[in-house]
């Protein structure tokens, strides 16, 4: 206050043209940083849900069995097919178990590259097993994956006393079964159509006959009633 100078009004005027000046000078560079500072936060933000979901996924394609066989088959298509050749009959399931690989080998891609320090080590450990041809169990990986979400989610963790059983790859659904039950109401369709048009043909042919069997009737009454 010291430095304002009220000894005319040019300079009362000056004076308050420069504190109007101030005034706006930090107000703008306040909603600047407070600009910047919110899309850093939004950007933030959407990494932190692009990743959880990314690991989400994850964890639903190596975690979503818990009966049946919870280990990965390594075995390659190429190598499927030098085994069928060579024992002359094809394995039961192994178009299954190449799928199950091939969606464990995008899962384990996807915890690379936005898994935590742990998970990266683990998927790279099942990564180099699938390499190596060794069967690869996810169970160590997918609890790592569980604690992570739940964190990040601002979840209590798994009580510790709760026994949960071991977690495989999810089975993915047969895609031959909707097509045979389409192929079998086809022909179900086709043997009714087929029968409907039969008796109709059967109807009139039966008609027909009819016809025939009245019109020669009638000509033999015409015949005995002439003298």
């Amino acid at each position: 206050m010291r430095g304002l100078d009220f000894s005319s009004w040019q300079a009362v005027l000056s004076t308050l043209a420069g504190l109007a000046i101030i005034t706006l000078l930090g107000v703008g560079i306040r909603l600047l940083v407070m600009q910047t500072l919110q899309q850093r936060r939004e950007r933030e933000n959407r990494q932190i849900n692009e990743r959880l979901r990314t690991l989400m996924a994850a964890y639903k394609t190596l975690g979503g069995s818990f009966t049946g066989e919870l280990g990965v088959d390594p075995t390659h298509l190429r190598q499927l097919r030098d085994r069928t050749h060579g024992q002359g009959v094809l394995e039961s399931g192994s178009d299954r178990a190449r799928r199950i690989r091939d969606a464990v080998e995008a899962a384990l891609s996807d915890i690379l590259l936005l898994g935590t320090d742990e998970q990266v080590r683990l998927a790279a450990h099942a990564a180099t097993d699938l390499v190596e041809g060794r069967p690869v169990h996810t169970h160590a990986l997918v609890l790592s994956l569980r604690d992570f979400i739940r964190e990040a989610l601002d979840l209590a963790p798994i009580p510790a006393g709760l026994s949960i059983p071991n977690q495989g790859p999810t089975r993915p659904a047969s895609a031959g079964g909707g097509k045979g039950r389409a192929e079998g109401a086809d022909r179900a369709g086709g043997g009714k159509g087929g029968g409907a048009g039969g008796g109709a043909g059967m109807g009139a042919m039966g008609g027909m006959g009819a016809g025939v069997m009245l019109g020669t009737h009638g000509t033999d009454e015409s015949d005995t009633r002439t003298p």
